[in-house]
């Protein structure tokens, strides 16, 4: 396994439905205050800031724990969130003392993870109609593994719930939270690569991997497919999208290259929610064989938009 990435949870072969996934969202899930209050957080930002004045803030989902059961007609799948912050996550899992916030929160807590904003992710295995898995090259600009090759991909966000107010646990109820999980890959995709929703296939949950060189911050790796070719997503990057400022150029490999991607050297240039996405991806023969493309026919248009 590549030292930049952990497996969280790896789902059932053929990965997870929406209706399979359950997210309960509580203030016990909620990162705890670090010893000695939040004000380094507070100078983080602010330093931050004086280097990069586009970033900012805005509240984020926070994975606490994964819980997978067996249950009837088939698997379950139950998240436990809370709410945290761009702004803590720079300030806690970005900061220079992350490491010794682990090893705290696991002598006060019992919880490594326990001090950290540790806000969830979301990525993409996007799959061409011709079987070619869809990256990108992310800009100089922004804040996370600039330079590097990435899948689509982004955070679910909480005020998409609650427009024009301030997300309160109380009023995200966890049905609408699985929705916004689910469809903001979609969103990601659409935003980042610029293609039609219709385009895009129902995502399928592959599993949770862990970005160790951000203190194990997840992020949920889904699969989807997309009823166009290669050249005709090319096409659509390159017309640009609301996002198109987030990337520099589009990559394709075949996935039956995608195996054996860790031997090349592609692998040292991919981030490590890329890493993890394909890595997942990879325990997923079923996606592999072209059985999916029958299992996942009709497009779908969403409403909206264990440690």
């Amino acid at each position: 396994m590549d030292p930049e990435v952990s497996l969280l949870l790896l789902c059932p072969l053929g990965g997870l439905s929406q209706e399979q996934v359950a997210v309960e969202l509580s203030p016990a899930h909620d990162r705890r205050p670090l010893p000695g209050g939040d004000k380094t957080i507070t100078a983080i930002w602010e330093s931050r800031l004086q280097t990069q004045p586009w970033i900012f803030d805005a509240p984020k989902f926070r994975l606490h724990s994964a819980k997978l059961a067996s249950s009837s007609p088939g698997p379950q799948l139950l998240l436990q969130l809370g709410l945290t912050s761009y702004r803590d996550f720079l300030g806690t899992n970005w900061s220079s003392s992350a490491s010794w916030l682990r090893k705290q929160g696991a002598t006060d807590w019992g919880d490594k993870q326990a001090y950290l904003a540790d806000p969830l992710g979301v990525g993409a295995a996007l799959v061409t109609a011709d079987d070619f898995l869809v990256f990108l090259r992310r800009s100089q600009q922004v804040a996370e593994a600039p330079g590097l090759v990435d899948v689509p991909g982004g955070h679910p966000e909480p005020q998409t719930l609650c427009p024009g107010g301030s997300p309160q646990h109380k009023n995200l109820p966890g049905e609408l939270v699985v929705r916004e999980l689910f469809s903001s890959v979609l969103q990601e995709i659409c935003d980042e690569v610029n293609l039609p929703l219709h385009t895009l296939s129902r995502p399928l949950l592959l599993g949770i991997a862990c970005n160790e060189t951000s203190a194990g911050r997840a992020s949920a790796e889904f699969y989807v497919q997309c009823s166009l070719t290669s050249e005709e997503v090319r096409r659509y990057y390159m017309n640009g999208g609301p996002e198109a400022h987030e990337s520099t150029g589009i990559i394709f490999v075949e996935t039956q290259r995608v195996q054996r991607l860790q031997e090349t050297e592609m692998w040292a240039q991919l981030c490590p929610s890329a890493k993890g996405a394909i890595l997942l991806y990879n325990r997923h023969p079923p996606l592999q064989s072209g059985a999916e493309k029958t299992h996942l026919s009709h497009p779908n248009v969403p409403a909206l938009s264990q440690r």
